[in-house]
């Protein structure tokens, strides 16, 4: 798809009605939320595909933009694709995994130059988490473009919410370009808890938020969440989706990061995760990670085996790197049963926990530097001492309320899509 496609759309494609006062609108014109049939009959855009929505807005202004490898127009980077059209980017904000997203996980991010295009980048997952005041002097408009995964630990929300601190905290203005969440379909898991918030959450929302990162932004103003005070909320502009909804299924055009590299990853992430807390691999280490489950005790109970091994750019340093890892394969599993229950997958985490020979080992976060304390995955202290009471899925769920409705009820004040 060419560039100049986009910039022949008419200008009302895209544009976002206020929902939250601090929301501001390219248009004074509100259209009603269309069907959730009719929606899907027609072709989904995302924000950044619609340059004629914003396009205008940006000239004469000094733009900074928070992106990383996701953020394209057609098949081409946001960066360079407005470099080309005469927009004055003055600053690039990169988060986890860098710019150009081939940092490893967790791996520090170091500030550098655009090789391509001159424009300094700016770390945000290095020495500072969010932009300073001397970073945000010369930059009149910032723009945040980056594909998320609607999962409360992976970091771009973490990301989003520290950018739209120092725009409040420095009177600048966010335009967000939304993106389609592609687990959008899963609202589901316990609240995080206060005294667990880390870098793996911050906000008290269960594992799967079910908001796009326009909607989740408007709920960071709306609760006042992360140093973003409700009597100074930060100043957005959105340009919202074209023709999506949140059971509209939607497959990745970039990878979003080295270790969700397929779709099947990317929607069994939310349901996997949370084994980082434990002693079995989730195939870091492999060229198939979020898809399979292992450990090397696990030999004799399952005949699937992996073995991690050291990946520059992906997982350098695997959990049980160079070992055979026996468990689960869930390459084929069928994603469309995550989308008809609309809830994570408990059961591998009961069952391999109950096929594990040493219990005492399973949470046991001493025996690797890669495993993080599985409470601060499930951001809650009850989970895992249900799962070694051997408490039924059913009464794990109903110990998710009221919480878990409570907060369905707060997202549905920020939506913009059926």
């Amino acid at each position: 798809m060419k560039l100049i496609s986009f910039i022949a759309l008419p200008l009302a494609l895209g544009l976002s009605c206020a929902v939250n006062p601090a929301v501001r609108s390219l248009s004074s014109s509100v259209s009603e939320t269309p069907t959730t049939q009719s929606v899907q009959a027609k072709k989904l855009m995302t924000g950044a595909d619609q340059v004629a929505a914003y396009l205008p807005y940006l000239k004469g202004k000094r733009i900074g933009m928070v992106v990383n490898q996701t953020s394209i127009i057609g098949s081409k980077p946001s960066v360079d694709s407005l470099v080309s059209l005469g927009v004055n980017i003055v600053s690039i904000f990169g988060p986890e995994h860098g710019f150009r997203g081939n940092a490893s996980n967790g791996a520090k991010v170091d500030d550098a130059v655009d090789a391509k295009t001159g424009i300094p980048v700016v770390s945000l997952y290095g020495k500072n988490k969010k932009p300073s005041k001397e970073q945000l002097a010369n930059i009149d408009l910032m723009i945040f473009d980056i594909q998320d995964v609607g999962c409360r630990f992976y970091t771009y929300i973490n990301t989003l919410n520290h950018v739209m601190e120092a725009c409040a905290e420095n009177n600048k203005e966010l335009m967000i370009l939304d993106r389609p969440n592609p687990n959008g379909f899963i609202v589901d898991g316990p609240i995080l808890e206060a005294h667990l918030y880390s870098g793996i959450g911050m906000h008290p929302i269960p594992i799967t938020h079910g908001c796009t990162i326009a909607e989740f932004a408007q709920m960071i103003n709306g609760e006042g969440w992360g140093g973003v005070a409700k009597t100074n909320p930060c100043k957005l502009k959105i340009i919202k989706l074209a023709n999506y909804t949140h059971d509209t299924p939607y497959t990745l055009p970039v990878l979003p990061s080295p270790n969700l590299n397929t779709q099947q990853s990317i929607l069994l992430y939310p349901s996997l995760c949370w084994f980082e807390g434990t002693i079995i691999s989730q195939g870091r280490g492999t060229y198939m990670p979020f898809t399979v489950l292992g450990a090397p005790a696990l030999k004799g109970k399952y005949d699937f085996s992996f073995k991690p091994v050291s990946i520059k750019g992906m997982s350098e340093t695997p959990l049980h790197q160079d070992e055979d890892c026996y468990g689960l394969d869930l390459r084929t599993y069928d994603t469309n049963l995550l989308r008809k229950t609309k809830q994570l997958n408990l059961k591998w985490l009961m069952e391999l926990y109950k096929a594990y020979p040493d219990k005492a080992r399973f949470f046991d976060t001493s025996y690797s530097k890669q495993m993080g304390n599985f409470n601060y995955r499930s951001g809650n202290e009850a989970l895992k001492k249900q799962i070694i009471a051997g408490v039924s899925e059913k009464e794990i769920r109903q110990s998710w309320e009221p919480g878990l409705s409570a907060y369905k009820q707060i997202r549905k004040k920020y939506l913009m899509y059926p």
